[in-house]
């Protein structure tokens, strides 16, 4: 059985979204009912694209890749998100694709919009494929069981990300005890 791992930057998030009027949550992970149950303590909305299975449309680097990215995001809303939730799907991405990716989450978000994220640090390898996160009742995550098969990891540092994520500044930036690096930009 997986154990949880504390992440401060979620927490962090979730506990500064504004309880006084209505905010937007664009998570970019698989549909779970702890993450729904979660952001339903708050006024919000919670917009899931549950991107994972359409990240190999931006591998090839071309002059479409934005469009490609905004095709895998749910239709936008009248309302700007106010927190993006990327888990560990950046890992999975080139600079270029993560560039594009930002791109579009810019376009939905409204100023201030954090975008959180996990990025392999210490490990030379990772998951195949994209970890569901859940979080638990204490803010902390739960990293399900992923695929045995591993790849080479890119141990983006937090410069690269910052080029790659174009309008947003770094907030905090950790390293965790399981060996990720913990993000929290800022729109």
């Amino acid at each position: 059985m997986p154990e949880a791992f504390n992440a401060p930057l979620f927490r962090k998030a979730v506990e500064q979204l504004d309880q006084e009027r209505r905010c937007v949550v664009l998570d970019l992970g698989a549909a779970h009912t702890d993450t729904i149950a979660l952001f339903s303590e708050y006024r919000c909305r919670l917009e899931i694209a549950d991107i994972a299975d359409g990240l190999g449309s931006l591998a090839e680097i071309t002059d479409d890749l934005e469009q490609r990215a905004e095709a895998l995001l749910p239709r936008a809303q009248q309302e700007p998100a106010d927190l993006v939730l990327c888990w560990d799907l950046l890992n999975y991405l080139s600079l270029p694709a993560i560039r594009a990716l930002s791109k579009r989450l810019s376009a939905r978000g409204r100023p201030g919009m954090q975008l959180h994220c996990l990025i392999v640090y210490a490990a030379t390898n990772m998951p195949v494929t994209p970890c569901p996160f859940i979080p638990q009742p204490d803010r902390s995550l739960l990293q399900l069981a992923a695929d045995p098969n591993e790849i080479q990891a890119p141990r983006y540092s937090p410069e690269a990300l910052g080029d790659a994520l174009l309008g947003y500044t770094v907030d905090r930036a950790m390293l965790l005890g399981n060996g990720m690096q913990e993000f929290l930009f800022r729109l």
